[in-house]
């Protein structure tokens, strides 16, 4: 106000004496004018502080909200790569989880496959005959893995492995006749049951462990003018079974 009041003091100092008391101006009104203005000024003055303080406030609420935004940037990178790396754990752990499946279910498979076991008897006399008689045991107590063949009297190894074979022959004795059968593999004899004596039933057994391979055939072969005795009672008998496969 005293800045505005001195400038006009030197205005009017400058303005020639005849204008001043000129009937065309009213100093009152133009003081008033002045007033005015110097309100008007000090409000803008306030204004433009209150804009400031506002915007000081804003600035550091927009620095917080910088701040904070950049905290959780550093937060989401963090989860993101806690993600990638639990995804690389979970990759891993599934391909594991496939290749212990893939190794079940292999075991599985084999133990399936292992199942390989038969037990038959003749059901029937037969012999004497003239040459070697591949003997076929027609009643079956067991036939697990269907690796027996009571068509042909012949085992088929389903797979590579050790097999365990038993055989039990028996008959009434006689001065003409005995006992005799023989297990044979692909042709070979391997083991043979015998007995003879003039009367009475008599029976002989056997049994062996062979190392065989997969498509072997083994089979009881019964001796030219021996003879083997069977009825319902199933005395003379044909076993084997997988020990464990190769």
């Amino acid at each position: 106000m005293l800045i505005i009041i001195t400038v006009l003091m030197l205005n009017m100092w400058a303005i020639p004496a005849d204008y001043l008391f000129s009937p065309n101006i009213n100093i009152l009104e133009k003081l008033e004018k002045m007033k005015i203005m110097e309100t008007r000024m000090e409000s803008t003055e306030k204004e433009i502080e209150r804009l400031r303080t506002e915007n000081t406030a804003q600035a550091e609420k927009l620095k917080d909200m910088n701040v904070t935004m950049n905290e959780r940037k550093i937060e989401m990178d963090e989860l993101v790569k806690q993600n990638k790396a639990q995804a690389k754990e979970l990759a891993i752990l599934r391909g594991t989880t496939n290749d212990v499946k893939t190794k079940m279910d292999e075991l599985i498979k084999q133990n399936e496959v292992s199942k390989v076991a038969f037990s038959v008897s003749l059901s029937s006399t037969t012999g004497p005959h003239s040459s070697l008689h591949t003997l076929m045991y027609k009643h079956i107590f067991l036939n697990a893995g269907e690796a027996y063949d009571a068509n042909t009297g012949i085992f088929t190894a389903p797979m590579k492995g050790v097999y365990a074979f038993r055989v039990f022959s028996k008959a009434y004795g006689s001065q003409g006749k005995g006992v005799s059968a023989g297990l044979f593999k692909n042709g070979q004899h391997e083991i043979s049951t015998y007995a003879r004596q003039d009367g009475g039933f008599i029976g002989s057994s056997n049994g062996v462990s062979l190392l065989l391979e997969k498509g072997d055939e083994v089979y009881v072969n019964l001796y030219p003018d021996f003879w083997l005795f069977d009825n319902d009672y199933h005395h003379s008998t044909f076993s084997g079974h997988l020990l464990f496969p190769m």
